[in-house]
């Protein structure tokens, strides 16, 4: 694929390439302005659906989970397809103050980098294929995917993978902020929301009787207390911690939210183990705890020297980028977890991620276009076997 990449780069005509990549911009834009926290993606997936018509996909559609769809047909249509995708959700509430600042060659602006530029540069790859008259070797599938974010556990890439994975051979994934860096490894997550309850009383009165805020505080030093492993690199996080009803009341209930992450599964279910260790320690007559589990992404992996991995830091070398390899956990797991190649990379840089002051850089997405586009062509010529090694192409 290395060698596909090279001639695809010298030989194809990139003088439309800064037009799109403004044209990328306005859209990340016009997309960032529309408030999409995960599960409430509805109104961005309708901006985005329309823009796919326009662009003259076709099978345009959004499902029960507004996932957004649209099929871009290749010259083989007995070939499997390669999906793209960029998922549509936010971590930042509905009422989010949404505005822009502009300072230089920066962007300012919550959601903005992750992911509103991904699923532009999605729909720019989708411009420069029209405007060009290119048709890929294989069928190209879009999918603006939703539920990737927090609590939404990949739910959108879940039912979007079920419905065309028999459609399709491979994914490239689209995260905004990761030009640069190829995903080629989904880490493996496990959420868990922990409650406990107590008969609770006055602070005065009834002092000494379990409170369950006293025991999530108690579990959260146990956990912070534990060292996991990092020759699989292991972590986790206490994200949330609520309950109580007054500052003189001895608390009825409360609870903590955990995140747990490695790159091993068995390294994360041995940290799980841990944590319910913890928790029934701690569990009394009068002081109980309840585990939920709330998220449970899959892991999965295609190797270092795979074509997809190669090509695309092949494409970055064509950009004059070094590319980094990486782990963690994006709607790639999915697929990957299924055992089909996929691979996450970005299209542009930037910074503060999931804060208010989240920004992206404009000079590199003319860089993170073109590698994305001779990507694309490049995966759409290749087929791959379910054990991700080379078939032809």
């Amino acid at each position: 694929m290395e060698n596909l990449i090279i001639k695809l780069n010298r030989t194809l005509k990139w003088q439309w390439l800064p037009d799109i990549a403004q044209w990328v911009i306005q859209q990340a834009l016009a997309i960032h302005r529309i408030p999409a926290p995960t599960f409430y993606e509805e109104q961005r997936g309708i901006y985005i659906m329309e823009q796919f018509k326009a662009l003259g996909l076709v099978e345009v559609e959004m499902d029960a989970l507004y996932n957004v769809y649209g099929l871009l047909p290749g010259n083989n249509r007995s070939l499997p397809g390669l999906m793209i995708s960029a998922h549509t959700d936010t971590v930042f509430p509905q009422d989010t103050d949404l505005k822009v600042t502009v300072k230089d060659d920066l962007i300012y602006g919550a959601g903005l980098g992750d992911n509103s530029i991904g699923v532009a540069g999605m729909m720019g790859l989708i411009a420069a294929f029209q405007r060009q008259n290119w048709t890929a070797e294989c069928d190209l599938w879009f999918v603006a995917t939703t539920r990737e974010e927090g609590l939404g556990d990949l739910g959108g890439m879940r039912a979007a993978f079920e419905k065309l994975k028999s459609r399709i051979a491979s994914v490239i994934n689209l995260e905004g902020l990761a030009f640069g860096h190829i995903y080629h490894a989904g880490i493996a997550v496990r959420r868990l929301h922990i409650k406990a309850s107590a008969p609770g009383g006055h602070s005065w009165l009834h002092f000494g009787r379990p409170s369950a805020i006293h025991g999530i505080v108690e579990l959260g030093a146990r956990i912070t207390s534990i060292h996991p492993p990092q020759n699989a690199r292991t972590t986790y996080n206490i994200g949330m911690i609520e309950g109580g009803q007054s500052i003189n009341s001895i608390a009825t209930s409360a609870s903590l939210w955990l995140d747990l992450r490695s790159e091993e599964p068995t390294a994360l279910q041995l940290l799980e183990r841990q944590v319910r260790s913890e928790i029934e320690a701690i569990n009394k007559s009068e002081l109980t705890m309840a585990i939920e589990v709330v998220g449970d992404r899959p892991a999965g992996n295609i190797s270092t020297s795979h074509p997809l991995v190669l090509g695309a830091m092949a494409a970055l070398a064509q950009v004059g980028v070094r590319g980094s390899l990486e782990t963690g956990s994006t709607d790639a797991n999915v697929p990957l977890a299924a055992g089909y190649p996929a691979v996450t990379i970005g299209i542009t840089r930037g910074g503060n991620a999931h804060r208010l002051d989240e920004y992206i850089e404009t000079k590199p997405i003319e860089a993170g276009m073109r590698q994305l586009t001779l990507l694309a062509l490049a995966a759409a010529s290749y087929q791959y076997d379910e054990k991700s090694s080379l078939k032809g192409g």
